[in-house]
């Protein structure tokens, strides 16, 4: 393809791009690349059709652990309005490379992001210029940074903004658009997207022409301008090491996938949990280290949250993912003390765990190893891998709330030894169900303590060329076979079918002890928001397995179940079915319906498949049931249980005298604690549970449909010391008992994770007068397992209910309840804003909870016939966003409209009773000249141009439209390009 460049299109004066010298280069460089793909390829799998997801350019940042987020410019506290004295200031006091490279590396970060060119730091460019329009230094700041790292081995990559909009935010122009149109011979407004394009684009050019050392660009989301004249091309054609990144967004031509400050995630330092992108694209956290204040320095020594940002670094390690820290320089470079203190801290902590950073890839996904995340009790931690996983090393980023253990899946790996990575010490093991259990640690890291795990590889996986998988439904070129064929770089995607099978085929009757699931890692683990677009995670939440000889009968499930949402490989027990055909039936997943991109989607990279788990039982797990050291009275029995710890349970508790009696259960102090049950159930039932001869607690137990354990917890009390603790049932077959747990109460602060949805969401706008409210609202357990659920909304004084509360007796882990009920104003009209709550309450290891989300109901002005927020989920927002926004009504406006036909706000249900023409009134907030097109009924878009200053001010701009009685469409875009953020509507008669 030849790309023609109009004249303006220029690095500089006089200098143009070639078209014929691009497409020989790009015939070279396509040579080069296909070799470097077909290597690649031939390790990963096939490569993703426009994506350079692999290649030899990216290979030093494949291996970095790290990288440093330098803003600083301009603005940098305090404030700087004249560029020459910024730089004078810069100079005099001290500013000098070798301190950022110095404390880039206490970091073991190996590169530098310099974020100067800054939309919010003034634009200021630190480097000599021929090109004028913003602040440029004449001592060459950038130079002397690049000539440093290099001679230290550290990498230099310049952030480039898209952005105008903050050209007079400190009240002084900071874009000088009569300057550049007269170096450019014709008129050019820099503070308008195009024209600001026009000038970064020279901008590119120019460094690159000037600064060969650099090793690539860090881009703060596209311009239209580079798009249309190719910049992305060019960039690759003059400097093709370079890397390219693009922040928030998976741009194919871009070498990395940037994702900035994530947070809301449980727990804090678990960031891989908000991220979006699959393995093996190369993967960025950008996080502030100061909890608090902005990106760049404000003249506050921030505090830096230590377990915060640790936990951060070797979370993103284990996900291989960069971390990519901001810091907060001052004008002389130097950082705040809280940084230069958490920098010194982190060059003295590194060293003795680094051999399982350096090197290593996140464990649980397309390299191999255990699985992250959540352990027992209350343990969480991650997984990096070495040496084909053969290495692994477990990474306990939160010890487990009392135990002196650590347990986790094993996905399939045997061990053969395990040692604290910081010690050289040997602990012991044992293995069984599934799980390995690091026992009698004592020795516990405040951050990270690290067990280095030795294994001889994975036991019992059927080859994937035993097997055979087809689906209820698949998108065309994402079939089925893709979950057998052994590489995670291909999936099934299920096309938005739910529910939705995959059936395995394993070529004969085997027996089966459970599946390996990895799913694709392309959305977030849980519901949330992020720059106004809501985020759920696309992964299994309940299902049913069934097992078959024939294919074609199939009875009843086998298993029945919800898959946590969580990153990583999760899995699927079975208890030992004797089968030749599995059939995995979706019922639905994760993802609510309000996060478009991911509702209804499933993708799965591979299924493997075990016939049996690795045992070593020489160290046995404490209180198990069958331990020789309890009583068992009656008809209770030891039976095999492959599924269970230790391979073994008691059964034959229930039908009264058939019991199991621990004796010595020690607690610490007297007080109440939780004790976990692990358990088998054909059928739901119930355990009783007595302590030191006291009256028995009964605790009601699911059924687990196999002998596969679940977990159900109870409050006991125990005395200081020994305790003797017998279970029984009162049922005629009873439970099976696994195992118990003896943990500490969770606080009263705990409260298990839900999502809740509530409609209409958003300010509800009535008219004067008595009015009705229809709210529906949708409860979801995402942890843990609740009792006594009650749902409903709390009307307030002098409003009226109809519908009565949803209950439940329970949730467990992706069950939910849900109700509608119409709520009603008081007789003489409601008078002011209201706030209608649902509320939820419910109760865990006997604790009581409660969560709520308001609906905020307010009258309408009286010259007003119809009123809607445009954050309200009675409109379809397309690909825009929401966003808060303090001066608007509701808190919220919509964000990111225009630029395409999707993104824009389309309002529904528009009712008047007239037919006729009325005033549209559009509240809105805008930096500078934009405009809107407003569509109403599909007929002909109406252009409504709008000004203003700053993006905290709310304007309002009228527009008639013609109108029919009853329901009516209105759509708010701009589909060529961006539009104002848009704060509500209305309409006058």
């Amino acid at each position: 393809m030849v790309m023609n460049l109009p004249p303006s299109a220029r690095s500089g004066p006089g200098r143009r791009w070639s078209p014929r010298a691009a497409s020989r280069s790009r015939r070279l460089a396509g040579i080069a690349l296909a070799l470097a793909l077909s290597l690649v390829a031939a390790l990963f799998g096939a490569v993703p059709a426009g994506a350079e997801v692999e290649h030899p350019r990216q290979q030093w940042m494949r291996e970095s652990t790290a990288g440093l987020f330098l803003h600083w410019g301009m603005f940098t506290a305090p404030r700087h309005t004249d560029c020459a004295a910024w730089e004078r200031d810069v100079t005099d006091g001290g500013w000098t490379p070798d301190y950022w490279i110095d404390e880039a590396r206490k970091l073991r970060a190996s590169y530098v992001v310099l974020t100067t060119f800054h939309s919010r730091l003034g634009y200021a460019r630190p480097w000599p210029s021929e090109i004028p329009g913003s602040c440029s230094t004449k001592r060459d700041f950038l130079g002397e940074l690049i000539n440093a790292g290099k001679a230290k081995g550290v990498h230099v990559l310049l952030y480039m903004t898209d952005d105008p909009q903050w050209h007079n935010e400190a009240g002084v122009e900071t874009l000088d658009s009569a300057a550049y149109s007269a170096y450019k011979g014709r008129q050019v407004n820099l503070t308008t997207r195009d024209g600001f394009g026009m000038y970064s684009y020279d901008l590119f050019h120019e460094v690159m022409d000037n600064y060969p050392d650099l090793s690539g660009f860090w881009i703060d989301n596209d311009n239209a301008y580079w798009e249309r004249n190719h910049l992305y091309e060019q960039i690759r054609e003059q400097r093709p090491t370079w890397l390219l990144s693009n922040n928030n967004e998976d741009t194919p031509i871009m070498d990395t996938v940037s994702n900035e400050q994530k947070t809301g995630m449980t727990p804090a330092y678990d960031y891989p949990a908000a991220t979006y992108t699959p393995m093996p694209r190369l993967t960025e956290a950008d996080y502030k280290l100061p909890t608090s204040g902005q990106w760049w320095y404000d003249g506050k020594d921030n505090a830096v949250d230590v377990p915060l940002n640790v936990g951060r670094y070797i979370a993103n390690a284990g996900s291989s993912i960069k971390s990519l820290m901001a810091e907060t320089a001052m004008v002389n470079g130097r950082f705040p003390p809280s940084q230069e203190k958490f920098n010194d801290f982190m060059d003295t902590w590194l060293p003795p765990i680094w051999s399982s950073i350096s090197g290593t890839e996140g464990g649980g996904y397309m390299y191999g190893g255990m699985q992250p995340g959540f352990w027992n009790d209350g343990a969480h931690g991650v997984i990096t891998v070495a040496d084909a996983a053969r290495t692994q090393y477990v990474h306990v980023l939160t010890r487990p709330k009392s135990q002196d253990l650590v347990r986790l899946r094993d996905n399939g790996y045997r061990v053969t030894q395990v040692t604290d990575v910081r010690t050289g010490a040997p602990l012991r093991f044992t293995q069984s169900g599934g799980y390995l259990s690091i026992l009698g640690v004592t020795n516990w890291d405040t951050y990270d303590t690290v067990f280095q795990v030795r294994t001889s590889g994975q036991q019992h996986f059927l080859p994937s060329s035993a097997m055979r998988a087809t689906a209820s439904a698949a998108k065309e070129g994402f079939p089925a076979s893709n979950v057998v064929d052994g590489d995670y770089t291909t999936y099934w995607d299920s096309d938005g079918d739910q529910p939705v099978s995959v059936t395995l085929d394993l070529g004969k009757r085997r027996k089966v002890a459970y599946l390996a699931v990895n799913q694709r890692e392309w959305s977030p683990t849980h519901a949330r928001e992020s720059f106004g677009r809501a985020e759920d995670s696309a992964r299994i939440m309940n299902y049913r397995v069934h097992a078959s000889n024939d294919g074609r009968n199939w009875g009843e499930p086998v298993r029945t179940a919800a898959m946590r949402s969580a990153r990583g490989v999760q899995f699927i027990d079975l208890g030992k079915q004797d089968a030749r055909y599995l059939k995995l039936e979706v019922l639905d997943t994760w993802s609510g319906a309000q996060a478009k991109p991911f509702y209804k989607q499933l993708r799965i990279d591979e299924i493997r498949v075990a016939t049996d788990y690795p045992v070593r039982d020489a160290d046995g797990m404490p209180l198990e049931a069958e331990a020789g050291a309890n009583d068992r009275d009656g008809k209770a029995r030891v039976t095999v249980c492959d599924a269970c710890s230790g391979g073994k349970q008691i059964t034959g508790l229930g039908g009264g005298g058939n019991a199991v009696t621990y004796r010595g259960v020690q607690a610490a102090a007297a007080g109440t604690y939780q004790l976990e049950l692990d358990y088998t159930a054909a059928e739901a039932g119930s355990f009783s549970v007595s302590v030191n001869g006291d009256a028995p607690i009964k605790e009601s137990v699911a059924a687990t449909g196999v002998d596969v354990p679940l977990d159900a917890s109870i409050a006991v009390p125990l005395a200081a010391g020994a305790n003797t603790i017998k279970v029984f049932s009162d049922d005629g077959q009873g439970p099976g008992l696994d195992r118990i747990v003896v943990g500490p109460m969770p606080p009263a602060s705990y409260v298990p994770r839900t999502t809740m949805t509530v409609a209409p969401a958003g300010v509800v706008w009535v008219g004067p007068g008595q009015q009705s409210v229809e709210i529906s609202a949708k409860l979801r357990l995402d942890e843990d397992t609740v009792d006594d659920v009650r749902l409903a909304p709390v009307v307030p004084a002098g409003w009226t209910l109809e519908g009565a509360p949803v209950t439940a007796a329970n949730l467990r882990l992706g069950q939910s309840i849900e109700g509608t009920w119409t709520v009603t104003g008081p007789a003489g009209g409601q008078q002011g804003p209201v706030q209608v709550p649902v509320k939820a309450d419910f109760r865990t290891v006997g604790l009581p909870h409660s969560v709520s989300k308001a609906v905020p109901v307010q009258v309408r002005p009286a010259d007003r016939v119809f009123m809607r927020e445009a954050e309200s989920s009675l409109n379809d927002l397309g690909s825009a966003g929401v966003t808060s926004c303090s001066a608007c009504s509701g808190d919220q406006k919509v964000r990111n409209i225009g630029g395409s036909a999707d993104a824009s706000v389309r309002f529904d249900d528009v009712v008047v009773d007239r037919a006729g023409d009325y005033q549209l009134y559009i509240d809105f907030t805008v930096n500078g000249d934009r405009s809107y097109f407003v569509t109403v009924n599909g007929g002909t878009p109406i252009e409504v141009p709008v000004s203003g200053v700053g993006n905290s001010t709310v304007y309002t701009q009228a527009v008639t439209v013609s109108l029919n009685a009853g329901g009516n469409t209105i759509v708010i875009g701009n589909d060529d390009d961006s539009a104002p953020d848009l704060d509500r509507i209305s309409l006058a008669g």
